[in-house]
């Protein structure tokens, strides 16, 4: 949530455990290195040279993902490999498992996939390095949604850091947030005692009108729910190879992603609150443009899109707030979690610049 350097949450993955973890998946061979570890904030994750290949090891405490919670993931997953999406080939146990627990936590393993991780060395949720990617994405993006079709599982259960779709299709937000936080008791243990209410009805009050009307008429689907550019592998030619990291997807519908992509990459918002946030209403526009060259986007559907980003990130951010303060006990970033995601982002859009780029989008997306 800035621009500083952060110390990894969660111990790197070493070379025992690794070699406990992947023989429990005959398949990928015995370990022969590990050959780099992932900075990401929310798991551990290490690439491993087997005898069998080069896989991607990761590991998820316990109160974060167990192995049902994992086995809902690699259904989409399996279901969009089987529609012809590139996603990552999920590796199973001989009893079938796609998931195994050990000592440490709760682990998955997937064979490395096609594609250049052009943007591994830079956050998560910054913007694409040109317009040309932005437009590759969303290409890519209407095409996992073209491939989840047909996927009618429920939606995930309660667990942290999921991007669920609970409260803004509902015609009264406010009860459905309570709702969402006496699900979560760690949240609503966080939130006792400070005016959380008020400042979630303000918002709904500011940027709900008539949403969940509008949402009523979307058809439910599994998306994303995390689309940025470093969650996705790079072919030569700047079109998407490859499509990972589905830990956020969850049932929610095509407008929600792509609200959620444009919030994710078209806003430099880890420069909230050090200066001036630098907003690229194009490349919002270019993924748009690219979406609709697979699945057209009708003006209705633009104009959801542009209701949607203001308060697209609140179910997500209130998972974090959860997730800091139950699971990491860190009180401090559970209270940043909610200022400067969950309220600074929302406050940013309703601001004489947020609506200067949601009127560009209103625009322009309509050709």
């Amino acid at each position: 949530m800035g621009t500083a350097l952060e110390s990894p949450t969660w111990p790197a993955i070493l070379r025992d455990e690794a070699e406990a973890v992947v023989s429990r998946f005959s398949a990928a061979g015995r370990v022969e290195r590990l050959t780099w570890h992932s900075p990401r904030p929310f798991s551990a994750a290490a690439l491993v040279e087997t005898t069998g290949g080069a896989f991607l090891l990761k590991r998820h405490d316990g109160r974060v993902r167990s192995v049902a919670g994992l086995a809902q993931e690699h259904a989409f997953i399996a279901h969009l490999a089987a529609a012809g999406c590139a996603v990552p080939d999920v590796m199973r146990t001989a009893d079938g498992a796609s998931a195994v627990t050990e000592v440490l936590g709760t682990y998955e393993l997937h064979r490395q996939s096609a594609g250049t991780d052009l943007y591994r060395d830079r956050p998560s949720w910054t913007p694409f390095l040109s317009h040309a990617h932005a437009h590759a994405a969303g290409v890519a993006l209407a095409r996992v949604h073209q491939a989840a079709q047909g996927f009618e599982a429920p939606s995930r259960s309660v667990q942290p850091l999921v991007a669920s779709f609970t409260i803004l299709p509902a015609e009264d937000a406010l009860a459905a947030a309570e709702a969402y936080v006496a699900a979560r008791p760690a949240l609503g243990a966080f939130l006792a005692g400070k005016a959380w209410r008020g400042q979630l009805q303000s918002l709904f009050a500011a940027a709900a009108e008539g949403l969940a009307r509008r949402l009523a008429d979307q058809r439910a689907v599994w998306t994303h729910n995390d689309w940025h550019p470093s969650n996705l592998l790079w072919a030569r030619d700047g079109t998407v190879e490859t499509v990972f990291d589905f830990g956020l997807a969850d049932r929610t519908c095509a407008v929600h992603d792509l609200a959620t992509a444009i919030e994710r990459t078209a806003i430099a918002w880890l420069h909230l609150g050090a200066g001036d946030v630098v907003a690229d209403a194009d490349a919002a526009l270019y993924l748009l443009a690219g979406y609709a060259t697979i699945r057209p986007l009708s003006a209705r559907e633009i104009e959801t899109v542009v209701r949607l980003l203001p308060l697209v990130h609140v179910e997500f951010a209130l998972s974090e707030v959860a997730y800091f303060a139950g699971v990491l006990g860190d009180g401090s970033a559970a209270t940043q979690a909610w200022d400067a995601y969950l309220i600074g982002h929302a406050e940013w859009f309703l601001s004489r610049p947020g609506q200067m780029f949601l009127e560009r989008i209103r625009i322009g997306g309509r050709g």
